[in-house]
């Protein structure tokens, strides 16, 4: 049986940045997976009541990515650029498109603490402290942290 932790976020003091860390039972390659290929990545992306549905997905240095997520009479856009795709590291943009003038420049990062066992930092850069504190207001955590328990199971289901 997996041991989950739940991921820590924080805001960044000194630059309008969110950090999030989160260990996984878990291959470095197992959550780049999770990370880049588009049918797992609509599996436990987001909050457990919302599905999201991809529109397009490139995962390469220069490809491009959109999903839409949502549910009954809901639906929201997000889109971004990736810039840099390697086993270790995803540099990408992000945009949710109800705020498209706002990009975040995120950087995810897998170390490998041995063991079966990595972790993931996620670091998104947002335009402002006040674009920064309005993610940090709007629940996002509930995103986080379900989409990476959905991770957990899909690892404990041996799907990934």
């Amino acid at each position: 049986m997996t041991t989950t932790t739940e991921a820590r976020i924080e805001a960044d003091e000194n630059v309008p940045m969110i950090h999030i860390y989160r260990e996984f039972a878990a291959t470095p390659a197992q959550l780049f997976r999770a990370h880049t290929d588009p049918e797992v990545f609509s599996r436990w992306v987001g909050p457990a009541d919302i599905g999201a549905d991809i529109d397009y997905w490139d995962a390469r240095d220069g490809g491009s990515w959109r999903y839409t997520a949502g549910r009954d009479d809901f639906s929201t856009g997000f889109r971004g650029c990736f810039h840099t795709v390697t086993e270790g590291r995803i540099v990408q943009t992000f945009t949710w498109e109800g705020m498209p003038e706002g990009v975040a420049l995120e950087t995810l990062t897998f170390e490998d603490l041995g063991n079966g066992r990595t972790l993931l930092h996620a670091q998104s850069l947002c335009d402002s402290f006040e674009a920064r504190d309005g993610w940090l207001a709007s629940g996002m955590e509930t995103g986080v942290r379900d989409g990476y328990a959905a991770i957990d199971r899909m690892l404990e289901a041996g799907e990934l």
